[in-house]
Order: structure tokens, then sequence, then C-alpha cells
């Protein structure tokens, strides 16, 4: 996809690097207080800001595809190992802990929202050239 999706893409990738950051040295911020408020939202936190960061990223990448035991988007890809790599640094930092509830909500994100996406970029409605 053309540069609009890859600027939103880039800035949702900082804006999730800031919230991991502030995570990972204890500091709050105004979008920690709103997820403490909500029931569950620590884990629709995590169901929501990984999912949409592999829609962006898939339709950045006009869904390119690799074979592994099947083909996957590469955006999934490139998130779902972003996201492992991230839960399993946790345990290094004094701030967080390794928590496989947070691991199965980003799953499920990056899994529901790739499949959401996939349907979109199919929809012989939706044409990709349009957006340029």
């Amino acid at each position: 996809m053309k540069k609009p999706f890859r600027l939103i893409t880039i800035v949702f990738f900082l804006f999730i690097l800031w919230i991991l950051f502030s995570a990972d040295t204890g500091k709050k911020n105004i979008f920690f207080d709103f997820v403490n408020m909500l029931p569950n939202g620590d884990k629709l936190g995590h169901f929501f800001l990984f999912g949409t960061l592999t829609l962006l990223l898939n339709f950045a990448l006009r869904f390119k595809s690799i074979l592994l035991w099947q083909k996957l988007p590469l955006g999934t890809i490139l998130v779902s190992v972003f996201v492992l790599l991230e839960e399993l640094s946790q345990a290094f930092f004094p701030n967080r802990t390794l928590d496989i509830a947070d691991l199965i909500a980003d799953g499920l994100g990056i899994l529901i929202f790739t499949l959401v996406g996939y349907l979109i970029f199919e929809n012989k409605n939706f044409r990709m050239e349009k957006i340029k």
C-alpha cells in the first residue's frame, strides 16, 4: 500500500513502543488509567493494540504472504514474533510480569484482525488501488 497506510502503521507502532517503554519503566500514563477502569481492560488493550497493528501492517504490505507450513501474511508473522519477544522480555523487567493470558489476548487480536483484514482486502467492492 502507499504512503497513508505506511505512515499510519509507523505512527501506531511508535505509539505501542511508547506504551511498552512506559510499562517497562514503571511510568504511568493516561492510557493505563483508562485501561484500568475497564473490566479486563488490560486484556482488551492487548487484543486491540496488537490486532490493530496487525491489520495496519498487513494493509501496508498489501497482504504479502510467505509460505511456512501454509501461506501466511507477512505482517501477521512479524507482529506475532514481535509480541512473543516482547512478552518474554517482561521476565527481565521488575515492573512487568510475564502473563500467559496477555499472550493469549495478543494472539486472539492478531488472529481476528488478520481474518477481518483478509476479508476486507479480498472483498471485490474494496479496491486497494483507490487508496493511494
